[in-house]
């Protein structure tokens, strides 16, 4: 199942041309059941069954999920809330620009981490 999700991940990554807007290389992987997009090694979105996650800044996720463009992540019904992250149930009916935002912002976020711990 999770190579579904690897092929899907990858050519939204190759649709939107994200690459192009990171100073780092992108790397996409199988994720449990799904698949993780990794900048500097470290998980920035996620592609599951769920739907497609971005790890975001507390404030950006807050502001998607109390609007209610997002909702928080659970991979499990019965699972806790992952931190940090706002998740699309249908990422195909999402506007491309907002991916490709969330895309860079994400990247931002998770390279931003790297740099402090240099």
């Amino acid at each position: 199942m999770a190579k579904i999700y690897v092929e899907k991940l990858s050519a939204l990554i190759h649709q939107l041309g994200i690459e192009q807007h990171i100073n780092a290389p992108v790397e996409i992987k199988h994720f449990f059941s799904g698949a993780a997009l990794y900048i500097q090694r470290t998980i920035c979105a996620t592609w599951s069954p769920v739907g497609l996650a971005f790890k975001l800044p507390e404030a950006e996720v807050n502001k998607l999920v109390f609007s209610g463009e997002g909702k928080p992540l659970k991979y499990f019904a019965k699972g806790h809330i992952k931190k940090g992250y706002v998740l699309f149930e249908t990422p195909e009916q999402q506007e491309p620009n907002n991916l490709e935002k969330y895309f860079i912002q994400a990247a931002q976020h998770a390279t931003k981490d790297k740099s402090k711990a240099s």
